[in-house]
């Protein structure tokens, strides 16, 4: 029997239940959880702004150790390190082939097929975003693990399966930082944090934190922010007071929210580049103007995990851990057990804290 949080309903409490998780199939991983992060998408999985079939354990940025493997893998073994990858590519879909695996088609596959059952009751369980991270263990595709490398804590190391290659991603694959650009975040949360990591990776100038709680300004500022506003109005106004009157060169909206991604846009300078990074509902709707469009030059561009192959990604954040250059521990402002999850949702809500951590 494992422990998990499970969501049995959409727009439910999760409770704590004990679940039969079966042996590895053919393909398929069995994983010891060490850590897994609670991120905003379980939230919009709980409340239904994403679709998720229920019930379901959520939980999708985890890391743990191998405990079995079924027929036919070899890429791991038991023993192994590995950070859980929710959005695994299969190497043969339209955007697979034209090198894109953050826009695979089948990465959602394994949300949809029960993979385990509620011991009290037998109903079918399914596997949020395909990784069910929030138990003790888990059952995953053997492509929806990728091996820790050396030098990086292994509860820590859960943040890399989305927050962090989210967020280094957004700077380095969609934004493209370039050395000595300015660049504002809108939202200090988990991703939030690492994106002002990456920024000050790429060696961005003037970066300019927002967010709506003063609480964060600390945070901000240990993670990369050279300036840290609280929003309002005039947010906007005041981000081009302080690159000149022109706005900044980038702009990463971590939100979701339709007024953040209109005033992240109208912060950048003529030419800026807006890349949205939040995950909003479907009734936030953004206007432009086909006049200001033309007028200001500027792009607007939605970013999926960070436009980030994982496999090709993780080794290099694993050398920047090394190297000093990023601080995992920095954005943990929670370490809880599974009944801690509400606690944090309701945290992120309020705008409170960065990334709250389950340490089994």
């Amino acid at each position: 029997m494992t422990r998990a949080a499970v969501l049995p309903a959409v727009g439910a409490p999760l409770r704590l239940a004990e679940i039969d998780l079966p042996a590895p199939g053919p393909g398929q991983v069995r994983v010891r959880l060490a850590a897994a992060g609670v991120c905003h998408s379980d939230l919009s999985l709980s409340n239904g702004t994403l679709r998720q079939p229920v019930p379901a354990v959520l939980g999708h940025e985890g890391s743990g150790t191998v405990s079995a493997v079924g027929e036919g893998v070899t890429a791991v073994a038991p023993g192994d390190r590995v950070v859980l990858n929710w959005a695994p590519s299969c190497g043969e879909c339209h955007h697979c082939g034209l090198g894109e695996p953050w826009l695979c088609a089948g990465a959602g596959t394994a949300a949809t097929v029960p993979y385990a059952k509620l011991a009290d009751g037998g109903d079918e369980l399914y596997p949020g975003l395909g990784t069910a991270a929030f138990a003790e263990e888990t059952v995953v595709p053997a492509h929806a693990v990728l091996p820790l490398p050396e030098g990086v804590p292994l509860a820590d190391a859960a943040l890399l399966g989305c927050a962090v290659l989210t967020g280094y991603g957004a700077v380095h694959h969609s934004a493209a930082v370039r050395a000595g650009e300015s660049v504002a975040v809108f939202g200090v949360g988990g991703v939030g944090l690492a994106v002002l990591q990456a920024a000050r990776i790429a060696g961005a100038g003037t970066v300019i934190a927002v967010d709506v709680s003063p609480e964060k300004e600390e945070l901000a500022r240990a993670s990369g922010a050279t300036e840290f506003l609280l929003a309002d109005a005039d947010t906007a106004k005041r981000i081009r007071s302080l690159t000149g009157g022109h706005g900044t060169d980038v702009a990463i909206e971590c939100v979701g929210r339709a007024e953040t991604i209109r005033t992240a846009w109208s912060a950048t300078r003529r030419g800026g580049r807006t890349t949205v990074v939040g995950i909003g509902g479907k009734d936030q709707q953004v206007s432009f103007s086909a006049l200001e469009l033309f007028y200001f030059g500027r792009t607007l561009s939605g970013c999926v995990y960070g436009n980030s192959d994982p496999a090709r990604d993780l080794p290099v954040l694993a050398e920047h851990i090394r190297e000093g250059r990023l601080d995992l521990s920095v954005m943990v402002t929670g370490r809880i057990g599974l009944d801690g999850i509400p606690a944090a949702f309701d945290a992120m809500v309020g705008g409170r804290g960065g990334r709250a951590l389950v340490v089994f």
